[in-house]
This record gives structure tokens, sequence and C-alpha cells, in this order.
């Protein structure tokens, strides 16, 4: 089924950039300096993620050139290896890659809030979830005004907050950004290595744009520049912020903290002003939440297209948007919100969704040698070193997850083969039909 195509190439790149800068980037660095404590080693970090990001992007931008459709690692993986491996990144999709991250920027929005406010976290998410819902699920055209507003305004406020942050000394008592023999020491540390995983997540989104190719106006050439030029702006401003960061907060309140945002902005505008500043910052995660909400449910949307015990989410309403699985992935996000804790949902989406990019780029390697004359409009440069070194970085950091902080792998584990047994269980009741 045909589509409108109502997304431009400056608004594809929007998308992508709101995907990517949301709760990792306030959420994480405290969590880094616990077993990083070196300011050199922790912006690398975050350099080594953008580099990687820029790699993936290259390697799905070849792919939606050459496969244009909709779907992300659905469509993708189903194509290049087998549909059962598609379906089971359909069921990651439905179930963690879009819902995950909401509830992670929700529990973010209400801890963050909460700083300022004697509120509820947890209501706090849990009512810019179902507000950010209602503007998504009935309308396409009021879904896309929000996300494309909400962005700019985030850009906006992320590239004032930093140049007010670093036009001032450094805080006494911060970690040095200066590389020191320290800094040798922390990069060949096992938690460097994990920490990898948590910047992998804050630039999770990169590959926002494949998910909306029916969608995107002359997706051949809008959705790889789109990839490419949102994951090039998100690394620059991640390291603006990560510097910002860490010359504002004393290393001894930075280790272990969530809301870095809000210490930092505490430090930087005084008491008063940084509440103040703490708000604004919340608000920039409604551009997140917008995004997710937006992308999401095409994924989901294009597996009800194929599959036909999920029929009803390919349905739209009479305004463009799909209703049904823009409820389905928000019921699924509300339930993470009031049952598990941040740290462990971000560690199980960390290594679910960093475990399918990767196989995701291990075909184009596959596609080039099986398909060799395959239409390619964009193909990878310094071929195939960006997909090489995308795998590497991503597998060392998914066993270094596994051996530092088990419990959660091997849920993403149970949580995957849960996925593989209800996908063969529906290919065998759709055989025998």
């Amino acid at each position: 089924m045909s589509r409108a195509r109502f997304i431009d190439q400056r608004t594809a790149i929007l998308i992508v950039v709101a995907n990517m800068i949301g709760t990792g980037v306030f959420t994480t660095l405290g969590l880094q300096a616990e077993g990083v404590p070196d300011g050199a080693a922790l912006l690398l970090l975050w350099l080594i993620g953008g580099l990687v990001a820029l790699c993936g992007a290259l390697c799905y931008a070849e792919l939606a050139a050459a496969l244009p459709r909709s779907g992300g690692e659905y469509h993708f993986l189903s194509r290049i290896y087998h549909p059962l491996l598609g379906q089971l990144a359909g069921w990651v999709s439905v179930t963690v890659g879009f819902a995950a991250p909401v509830a992670l920027a929700a529990m973010a929005m209400g801890y963050y809030t909460a700083t300022v406010l004697p509120v509820s976290p947890m209501l706090v998410g849990v009512t810019a979830v179902l507000l950010i819902t209602a503007a998504h699920a009935f309308d396409v055209r009021l879904g896309r005004f929000v996300q494309v507003s909400a962005t700019w305004m985030k850009v906006a406020i992320i590239l004032l907050f930093c140049a007010v942050g670093l036009s001032l000394p450094a805080t006494p008592g911060s970690l040095p950004t200066v590389p020191s023999m320290m800094t040798l020491e922390a990069i060949w540390s096992a938690p460097f290595a994990v920490s990898l995983i948590y910047v992998a997540y804050a630039y999770s989104g990169w590959n926002a744009a494949a998910y909306l190719v029916d969608e995107v106006q002359d997706p051949r050439r809008a959705v790889p520049r789109a990839l490419l030029v949102g994951t090039v702006i998100v690394t620059l401003l991640y390291l603006l912020l990560n510097l910002t960061f860490l010359r504002s907060i004393d290393a001894a309140e930075l280790a272990g903290r969530v809301e870095v945002g809000a210490l930092s902005a505490e430090t930087i505008f005084g008491a008063a002003g940084g509440q103040q500043m703490s708000l604004v910052l919340t608000l920039l995660l409604i551009s997140t939440i917008s995004a997710m909400v937006l992308a999401g449910p095409r994924v989901l949307e294009r597996i009800g297209e194929d599959l036909p015990w999920l029929r009803p989410l390919s349905l739209r309403n009479r305004r463009g948007a799909p209703t049904r699985a823009v409820l389905l992935q928000q019921g699924l996000a509300l339930l993470m919100i009031l049952t598990g804790s941040f740290a462990d949902v971000l560690s199980f989406a960390g290594f679910t969704l960093t475990l399918f990019a990767a196989i995701t780029v291990a075909g184009t390697l596959r596609l080039r040698r099986r398909e060799p004359e395959l239409p390619r409009p964009f193909r990878i440069p310094w071929y195939p070193l960006p997909p090489i070194l995308f795998i590497l970085v991503s597998f060392a950091s998914l066993v270094f997850l596994a051996w530092e902080r088990p419990w959660p792998v091997v849920l993403a584990g149970l949580f995957l083969l849960c996925g593989w047994l209800l996908v063969r269980v529906e290919r065998r009741h759709s055989a025998r039909e």
C-alpha cells in the first residue's frame, strides 16, 4: 500500500537528531564515571561512539537506498538473511526497539522534574507518554508539527546551555579533560568497554530515517543524507554537552548519578537558575519521545502488512495516523515505566538493540557478496572498513556487558528465545492455513 510522502529531507534529518538526543546523553555520564574516573577517557568514549554510529549510519544508508522500504531491521534482515530472522527483529522492534527508549525518556523526565517540583517521577513519565501519544495517534500532520517544533527547540537550548557552561571556568574538583597516563589505563579497562554500551544506547536512533522510507520524499537520496547529516550533528552536540558536564560537576557528585544535566545546570546557573534549567532540559525529552512515537509504529505497521495475525496494526485512520500501532507501542512503554528500574531497562535495551544493529550491518557484507549487481544509489565509502569496525566494537561491548552485568543479558536472551518460539509457532500456524 502506498503512503503519502509527507516527510521532506529536512524533517528526516530532524527525526534522526530527535531520536538520537534522548535520555542517554543526559543520564549515563554518571554511570560511566563510576568505572572510568578520567575526563579525557570519558570524552574519548563519546567520540568513539559517534564514529561507530557514523559507520552504522553509512551501512544503513546503503541498505536503505538499495532496499527502499519502511521497516528498518525487520525489512533488511528478512530480505538479506531469512524471514524468520526478520520476524525476530520485528518482535524486538515491537517490544523493545521503541517502547524501551520511550519508557527511559519518560522515566528521565520524571527524575529531572522531581529534582525541582514535589511530584511523583512515575506520574510525570506516564503523563508525558499519554499526552505525546495523543498528538501522534490520530493526526499524522499534527504529529509532524509537534516533532519538528520540539526538535528545533531542543537543538537551540542545547547550544545555549553549552555556550554558557563552556564560557565559565571549570568547577574545582571536576574531572580533568586533558589526556594523561590515567587516560591510557582507563581506555584498556573493562569498565571502559562496558561504558561503550551506555554510549551506544545514547547514540541509538541514528537509523531512525530507515524506518520511515515509505513516507520520505525521494527516499533513495534523502534517507542516506538524513542518516549521515543527523549522526554528525548529534556527535558534535554530544561532545559539547559532555565537555560541559565534565567541567561543571564535581567528580565526587558525578559518579553514579542519573540526573547529570540537573547537576550541571545548578552549577552553571545557580540554585534557582539550575531548577529552571532542569525543567527546560526535561522539556527536551518531549522531542525524543515524540520521535520514537513517530518512527516506531511504522515498523509495527509494516509487520502488520506482512503477518496476518498482526494485520490490525497496519490500518490507519482517516487522517493517516497508524492509531493501533501507536497505542500498542505506548501501552508497552507504560508497562515498562510502571514495572522497571532505569538501569535494568537501559542495560536490557542497550544489549538487544546493539546486537540487532550489528547483525544488520553485517548484512551489508552479505548483500555485497550475494548480489553485487544490485543497484546501490549510495555506496559505503572506504568499504569494508565501516561495517567491520562497527561489528567489532559492537560485539566487544556485548561480551564485556555480559561479563559485568549478566542478569540483564540473561533476561535479553530469554526475551529473544520467547520471540523466536512465538515466531516459529506463528509460521507453523500460517503454513497449515
